[in-house]
């Protein structure tokens, strides 16, 4: 090879390393920007039994509890006990208890003693992430849902003074992304990324009075701790945000594939539907009645869902539509604006479609009941997402789905 050619391959070579060098000094940009971008999101949050107090997480290893004080919200506190990102907080309406857990395996019951929050570490004896978390309707239970493909199931022993944990193991394929209590106590659903739901037994000698009931049937159902009652294969895809009715009678969840999936006579022979969406995919769901729910998801919108005479479900709308911006101006506006300053608003994954721009800006990544009525009845919730925001919702100004309700 003469010396021209091997000057002009060097030049190439050259050329070749410095646009490969450019390219990744672009990453490293872009990938900053993102983490930037996606620090300033509430990854959860929960209500306290009065509502004058709300926990949450402002996506690191802290529960920031803010207080309404005068029309204003001011942080009261700072829970630091998890070493990384807290992915589930609930708060317990019967015994004033928060638990949260986290991506370093851990779980904590914070109770409140005089103006401090005291931690109590949970041993779940998992591998992986715990990735959600809920009390049971008595508040005598809670459940953790975790990457390691297990459910554990913890209550507290008074004999020896601690929280003990019980693992519903070998059932889930893959990390389970959420779960749902029955209003029994007892019946626990989920929802995996292997797109399964199922139904599991908790029952607790000791703790569960009785024995559990089928979901819609109301024959005695002898079931062992962890025994499977059904597994719902309906989607193909993640699942996400499973949620029961009011009555318990019929389940409702979300998957990755953009459809949510309406489920009732749970057990043997359960009657499912399904409802597909030509928007982005839903993470999370809420029963407000029998015949109505609320989806939330990569649209930043709320999505209505009611079922009609013959209980098919279908469609309605688009909970905070441009058109009716003027009814639905103050939602949430207090919260929204303080949430606002702190943690900022990010202008990513906003919707194509400006008509339904709302309050959010981001995914809606959880959705949490507020007030109820006497029937049972959710008259008012909450939102959160990745924009930082958390916005209050209130259905009675919303006259068209008041036959629902």
């Amino acid at each position: 090879m003469d010396c021209k050619k091997r000057k002009d391959l060097h030049s190439v070579t050259d050329l070749v390393l410095a646009s490969i060098q450019i390219y990744m000094i672009t990453l490293i940009e872009m990938a900053a920007i993102a983490v930037n971008q996606f620090a300033e999101c509430v990854t959860c949050h929960a209500w306290s039994p009065d509502q004058s107090m709300i926990a949450l997480c402002p996506n690191n290893n802290e529960v920031h509890i803010y207080k309404s004080v005068a029309e204003n919200w001011e942080r009261i506190h700072v829970l630091q006990k998890h070493d990384q990102i807290i992915a589930g907080i609930d708060w317990s309406k019967s015994s004033n208890r928060i638990v949260t857990v986290s991506h370093d395996r851990n779980s904590y019951v914070w109770n409140q003693e005089g103006s401090v929050w005291v931690p109590t570490l949970v041993i779940l004896r998992l591998n992986r992430a715990a990735l959600c978390v809920q009390w049971s309707p008595k508040g005598n239970k809670f459940a953790v849902g975790s990457g390691a493909k297990t459910v554990c199931i913890c209550y507290y022993e008074q004999e020896n003074n601690w929280w003990v944990s019980k693992l519903i193991r070998k059932k889930h394929d893959s990390s389970v992304t959420s779960v749902a209590w029955h209003p029994n106590n007892v019946l626990i659903a989920t929802t995996s990324t292997d797109g399964k739901c199922r139904v599991f037994s908790t029952f607790i000698k000791g703790v569960d009075a009785g024995k559990p009931r089928k979901s819609g049937s109301g024959s005695s159902l002898d079931a062992k701790f962890g025994e499977q009652i059904v597994q719902l294969d309906l989607s193909f895809c993640w699942a996400f945000g499973v949620k029961w009715s009011p009555s318990g009678s019929s389940l409702a969840y979300v998957g990755h594939n953009s459809m949510i999936y309406f489920v009732d006579q749970i057990g043997p022979s359960p009657s499912a539907q399904s409802v597909v969406l030509r928007d982005l995919p839903l993470r999370d769901v809420m029963f407000v009645s029998e015949k109505l729910v609320i989806g939330v998801g990569y649209d930043c919108n709320p999505m209505v869902f009611a079922a009609d005479g013959t209980g098919s479900w279908s469609f309605v709308r688009f909970l905070d539509e441009k058109k009716s911006a003027s009814s639905s101006a103050r939602y949430g506006s207090q919260l929204t604006e303080a949430f606002g300053k702190f943690y900022g608003s990010s202008k990513q994954g906003t919707s194509n479609d400006k008509s339904r721009a709302g309050v959010h800006d981001n995914c809606i990544n959880c959705i949490v009941p507020m007030k109820t009525s006497e029937s049972n009845k959710i008259t008012s919730f909450s939102t959160s997402g990745l924009d930082g925001k958390v916005v209050v919702w209130d259905l009675k100004n919303q006259e068209d789905l008041l036959e629902y309700m």
